[in-house]
């Protein structure tokens, strides 16, 4: 029985270390998720030194996470670290497309390929969303920059046709890519028509008020 209470002993301490690295990876995970939907708020709303500081803060945890995982490659590659390195590849790439019109490398995100491609099919949503921002705006010219960024990434996912089990999802997050380009290249296009409409009853009323018939 001495044996089996050895082997035993060294059981128990391989699995209470793992666990113990499985529980605080996964809250670090969850808040490196957390500060990468702040970071993008951020974006948005014009606060780019607390979109910095999110980002910061999100690279330290993850690269604490990939610490802690170092020698238990079963409980990194479960799922929930992927998640939280595609949103991090997300927020930098917003960032970046929205501040430098630019996007970022898998390199220069330091994230594997599977979750850069991942995060960056997210990415498009946000576009959209920073779009109709700038449509609300008044400046629906500005638009067409971030329409064709968008253009540019769903070409880019469509080179990846693999099986789902290697890309994990990316057809999926592909289609809906095509979906939201498709929506708001009809919701630029109108405000852009609009906009031309506007200017030019603008115009007509200027005229009119010249000639002295306008009210």
């Amino acid at each position: 029985m001495s044996s089996f209470d050895g082997i035993a002993r060294e059981m128990l301490t391989w699995f209470d270390e793992k666990n113990t690295a499985r529980e605080e990876s996964l809250q670090l995970c969850r808040a490196a998720i957390r500060s990468c939907s702040a970071a993008i708020r951020s974006v948005h709303r014009g606060q780019l030194e607390e979109s910095e500081k999110f980002m910061a803060e999100a690279q330290a945890t993850l690269t604490r996470v990939r610490a802690l995982l170092k020698d238990h490659p079963d409980v990194h590659y479960a799922g929930f670290y992927d998640d939280a390195e595609q949103e991090y590849a997300e927020a930098r790439n917003v960032y970046s497309i929205v501040v430098d019109h630019e996007i970022l490398t898998p390199e220069r995100t330091g994230v594997g390929f599977v979750n850069y491609l991942s995060g960056l099919g997210d990415v498009t949503g946000e576009l959209r969303r920073h779009i109709l921002d700038i449509i609300r705006k008044g400046e629906p010219e500005v638009g067409e920059y971030y329409l064709e960024t968008m253009e540019e990434i769903f070409y880019l996912l469509m080179l990846f046709d693999y099986p789902d089990a290697i890309t994990r999802g990316l057809r999926r997050k592909s289609d809906l890519a095509r979906s939201m380009i498709e929506r708001t290249r009809g919701d630029l296009t109108n405000a852009i028509e609009m906009g031309k409409v506007e200017t030019s009853l603008r115009g007509l009323e200027d005229k009119l008020k010249e000639s002295g018939l306008g009210v």
